[in-house]
């Protein structure tokens, strides 16, 4: 995909925490915190077209490396949650792959994190999506592409998702963000590919809420990448 092979082949540096970020089992020979079988569990996700059900309106086309679930879903929590921030350069390599499955051929684009609230990045020890970003353009700048990343909104203070219901989280999404700028350029992304990226997909109502306040700033993106998808449960 866009020439980003060979991700784990690059990431030779080996650390020794306590246990794998993928299956939290105390192993040997891990690589940034992942160990061998993890490693080939998440190398073996292919970037696919995801979709909730119900989209919310605005949504642009989605892309996810593979579901909420295994070792990915382990990963991403290990380095939202718990510290593990040597975990930013594989994951955001896994982005790129992501971005370079999106896009189709090589093109520029430009990269628009969704952005933290100050609580979630205080939370988090910094900007979470920020930092996968950065390494998600670096993967792709070694690929060949040209690769610019924007910030042009800000993250407004609003609840916890977790107490809110669907309904709830729509509503708080909409309010979420604003311009940076009080004067917005009328083509501010210029001939690139905007991609919105997110860590995970859900209910689509924050990247569809990003996505629309990003029309207004000149950056209206083509296509959203994440790394994954929750799945539906459904009663049995």
């Amino acid at each position: 995909m866009g020439g980003l092979g060979g991700l784990w082949a690059d990431l030779n540096d080996l650390v020794l925490p306590a246990d794998c970020a993928g299956c939290r089992r105390r192993r040997s020979g891990l690589r940034h915190g992942v160990c061998p079988e993890c490693v080939a569990a998440l190398d073996a996700l292919v970037p696919r077209p995801v979709r909730p059900t119900p989209a919310p309106p605005g949504l642009p086309p989605c892309f996810a490396l593979g579901p909420y679930a295994g070792p990915l879903r382990e990963a991403l929590l290990a380095y939202k949650d718990h510290g593990r921030h040597g975990l930013a350069r594989p994951l955001g390599a896994l982005l790129a792959e992501v971005v370079a499955n999106a896009v189709g051929p090589d093109r520029p684009v430009a990269l628009v994190p969704v952005p933290d609230t100050a609580a979630a990045a205080r939370a988090r020890y910094g900007d979470h999506l920020g930092r996968l970003a950065r390494h998600c353009a670096t993967r792709l700048r070694a690929a060949g592409w040209s690769v610019r990343i924007l910030r042009p909104l800000r993250a407004l203070p609003r609840p916890d998702s977790v107490t809110l219901d669907s309904a709830g989280r729509a509503a708080a999404a909409e309010a979420a963000f604003r311009p940076r700028s009080a004067r917005p350029g009328p083509d501010a992304a210029g001939a690139d590919t905007v991609v919105l990226l997110d860590d995970i997909v859900t209910t689509g109502v924050t990247l569809a809420a990003a996505s629309r306040a990003l029309v207004a700033t000149g950056c209206a993106p083509t296509v959203t990448a994440v790394l994954a998808a929750t799945q539906k449960r459904v009663p049995a």
